[in-house]
């Protein structure tokens, strides 16, 4: 295939773009939409240089249009993707053309040049039921909106699952489908132990909402929970010191992550909690952190010079122009809140391998600062009493697991070991 420019001829094999020739001197069907496709960037704070180089694309991207003959109008977000494959992508370019090519779809739908496709009876039935869950999941259940996004996202991929592209149909679920959905989500790389928890939830509202005849709900296992089987995972007080050290230096981003984990190493907060810290959350004056904690309650704790320090140190170095009122906000723009603490379990990982130290297992949850203040507290004398309240535990079986570290009290009420004969 050739195409005729007035800057040049483009000369396209008819299945590869492997052998085509691009040069950023043709014009192409995108360029009346570039200016405003760079502005939907730049009120979101991305640099100049980067919407440069987003804009270099999507030409391209124009020039690959031009010869496959679709106008921007008819422009589809499939389309989009499959057309934004057959750019070819630099070495060391972070963005994914095919995916830079769904946002200008998407753009070009939001400015009217193109239009939506239209949704079809199943998935507006689908929409409609995930709605009406959701509604229940904020009035009925309460929970946080981290919660309900996570459900809400299980729930969406066990009806794709289950009905694919049909109507969705309730009624027609069996035990199996339920159990056939969690064994294939396990046998992922990423593996969730939350999965269980998210279908129960959803086939208890079917149940409740009259949807299915029976509570499939009472088919879905719990997930085993094997108390007492080991002690908590932690880290020696020179290894928690070692991986604070290794986050401060990083050049780029050293000063948020620093200010991440130094919150769970010396308060214990989770890491939703960290994320969840809003700027308004702090009191310089009084010297306190408003923790957002688990079940929508709230706790004041104090704060220390040193967080202080590195809280401040971040808002002045880092942070940079946001939207948002949300402290820790993503390095590249348009720095918006993170989605769950999964980053910092990243951050964590990395330190932990910077630093040499192997983890205790495969999986590097950010409990583990949790965990290693815990049982530093334990073996400096701190009563399980003071460990709850450090971590703002509401029930006292949730500190127990740390009872076994203290190995001089267990020692102390263990019962001789009786011996043949009688004899102790």
């Amino acid at each position: 295939m050739i195409v005729l420019r007035p800057f040049g001829i483009i000369f396209v094999a008819p299945t590869t773009w492997s052998t085509k020739i691009m040069s950023e001197n043709l014009e192409t069907c995108v360029d009346p939409y570039l200016a405003s496709f760079g502005e939907s960037f730049a009120v979101a704070n991305y640099k100049a240089a980067t919407i440069k180089s987003y804009r270099s694309i999507i030409r391209k991207l124009g020039q690959v249009m031009d010869a496959e003959g679709i106008e921007p109008s008819a422009l589809t977000l499939n389309q989009a993707e499959r057309l934004g494959r057959m750019v070819p992508r630099k070495h060391g370019q972070t963005v994914c053309p095919h995916n830079l090519a769904r946002r200008f779809a998407g753009h070009l739908i939001d400015i009217g040049v193109a239009q939506p496709v239209p949704l079809t009876e199943a998935r507006i039935a689908r929409a409609a039921l995930l709605a009406n869950f959701e509604t229940y999941l904020v009035k009925q259940r309460g929970l946080s909106q981290r919660t309900i996004y996570h459900t809400l996202r299980f729930a969406d991929r066990f009806l794709d699952h289950r009905f694919g592209e049909t109507m969705v149909d309730p009624g027609r679920l069996r035990p199996a489908d339920a159990i056939g959905f969690i064994e294939h989500v396990l046998a992922g790389a990423r593996r969730d132990k939350t999965i269980a928890t998210h279908v129960r939830i959803f086939l208890q509202y079917l149940f409740g909402c009259g949807a299915t005849a029976t509570n499939l709900a009472l088919s879905v296992p719990k997930t085993a929970k094997r108390w007492g089987a080991r002690l908590p995972r932690h880290l020696s007080p020179d290894g928690v010191e070692a991986v604070l050290a290794s986050v401060r230096d990083n050049q780029r981003h050293g000063a948020r992550d620093y200010a991440m984990l130094l919150l769970m190493a010396r308060l214990g907060l989770r890491a939703a909690e960290v994320i969840a810290i809003q700027l308004d959350d702090i009191d310089w004056r009084a010297g306190e952190l408003l923790v957002r904690g688990k079940g929508k309650l709230h706790d004041r704790l104090p704060i220390t010079v040193e967080v202080g320090d590195a809280l401040s140190r971040y808002l002045r170095e880092e942070r940079g122009p946001a939207t948002c009122r949300t402290m820790f906000v993503t390095h590249r723009a348009p720095h918006r809140p993170f989605k769950d603490g999964q980053i910092v379990n990243a951050i964590l990982k990395d330190a932990l391998k910077a630093t040499g130290q192997k983890p205790v297992t495969p999986y590097v949850g950010s409990h583990l600062l949790r965990h290693s203040l815990a049982t530093r507290l334990v073996n400096t004398g701190a009563s399980l009493d003071e460990v709850g309240d450090v971590l703002r535990h509401r029930s006292r079986s949730s500190t127990m697991i740390y009872a076994r570290l203290d190995i001089d009290g267990l020692r102390s009420i263990a019962q001789p070991w009786p011996a043949a004969g009688g004899a102790q």
